[in-house]
Formats: C-alpha cells, structure tokens, sequence
C-alpha cells in the first residue's frame, strides 16, 4: 500500500510559515489593541476576530472572489506583478494567516493584558519610546504568551480545510493537505491511507500542544511557589 506523504509535509509548510508571519503581525496588532486608547480599536478587533465565529465556508468563499482575476486584489496582483493567488500556495498562506489571526491575537492580547502597570509606569519614567517599551519590557516578561499564540496558531492551521479547499482547491505537490487528502482518500474509501494521515496529524497536533500545557502547568506552580 503506497501513499504519497507529499500533503503531510505541505501542511507542515503551511503551518510554520503561517505561525511566522502571524508572530510578525500579531505583536504589533495586539499591542496596538491592547494599549491604545483609539475609540474605534473595538471595530478592528471585532473584524480581526470574526474567522472565530464565521464557518470557514463563508471566509474561504469571498477570499476566493477577493483573489480571484476577476476580483479587486486578485486583478491587481495579476496585472502589476503578475501574481495569481487562486489555487496557489501564496493564496492558501494568506487564507490561512487570515483565519488564524484570532488565536495568536487573544493570546498576546492575554499577555500583554496580564503586566503590572508598574512595568509601563518605570519604562515611561525612564523615557523609553512606545517600541522599546514593547520591545525591552513586553516581549520579555510575555513569553509564555508568545509561546502559546505560535502553539495555538501552528496547531489551528495543521486542521484547516474550508478555507484552503475553497481557495486552493486540491492541487497535488501545491496545494493539497493533509486535510484534503485525507477527506478524499474517505471519498475513495482507501481508509488505509486516510489512517495514516490521520495518524500523522493527531501525533503532530499532540507533540505540538504538549509544550504548551507543561510550560503553562511549570508557569503556575513558580507562582504558587513565589506566593
């Protein structure tokens, strides 16, 4: 019984490039969210989170329109870079940065919420701009937030399949996952394979929580220690 592992290893792809450029947009955006005082921060955070709440049918459908030639992003790609999203593995990525969004956000958001202002009070005495303070006060007492906002976003996207189907389609050695794969390998009833990838994701998903859950129990046993 062969089965091609090729879906396996794109997930993987996509599920790191993904945390990556989550962490780089995620840590400003939720700073951004967290600390300032624009009346209007509520209207941004309810947009940033509603992949949470919409079927991911409905997000993948209009990133597709969006994408698409014939639609207003898609059409400009096209026609000044000459980049095509629809069925590409630049276009699942972004899809996928899109829906996984709210969790690195509620996470970091969650952290940063968490400081003393003691912390923001001697940093603002000392005279440190807004960036050194995110940067040198943040950051560093925000670890296990970090960690959790990359864990939970590297383990949404290894199940995505609404929103990547729709965008990618099933493209194989491009834009097949794992997902895909195993929800096609049902359809042709070769359960042997869809064993196997499911196997691989569970064992993923498991290795990838585990840190997490550790790390945040070893977390809350210092500080009832300290206490």
């Amino acid at each position: 019984m062969e089965i091609d592992l090729t879906p396996f290893y794109l997930t993987l792809k996509l599920s790191f490039f993904t945390t990556l450029i989550l962490l780089v947009i995620g840590v400003p955006l939720a700073y951004w969210l967290s600390f300032s005082r624009n009346s209007y921060k509520y209207v941004f955070e309810t947009l940033f989170n509603l992949p949470l709440v919409l079927p991911p049918s409905i997000l993948g459908f209009y990133l597709l329109l969006l994408f698409s030639p014939s639609g207003f992003l898609g059409e400009f790609l096209e026609y000044y870079f000459d980049l095509r999203l629809v069925f590409s593995f630049s276009g699942i990525l972004i899809g996928s940065v899109i829906f996984s969004l709210p969790f690195m956000l509620q996470a970091l958001q969650a952290g940063f919420s968490s400081l003393p202002p003691s912390f923001f009070e001697v940093a603002q005495v000392l005279g440190k701009s807004r960036w050194e303070t995110l940067f040198k006060v943040v950051l560093p007492n925000c670890k296990p937030a970090i960690l959790g906002g990359m864990i939970l976003s590297f383990a949404h996207t290894i199940g995505e399949f609404g929103v990547v189907l729709l965008i990618g389609g099933s493209i194989p050695n491009k834009t097949k996952l794992a997902s895909i794969a195993i929800y096609e390998e049902v359809e042709a009833m070769n359960y042997g394979n869809a064993h196997i990838l499911s196997i691989l994701l569970v064992a993923t998903s498991t290795l990838v929580l585990l840190p997490l859950f550790k790390y945040r129990r070893r977390v809350n046993f210092l500080g009832s220690q300290k206490a």
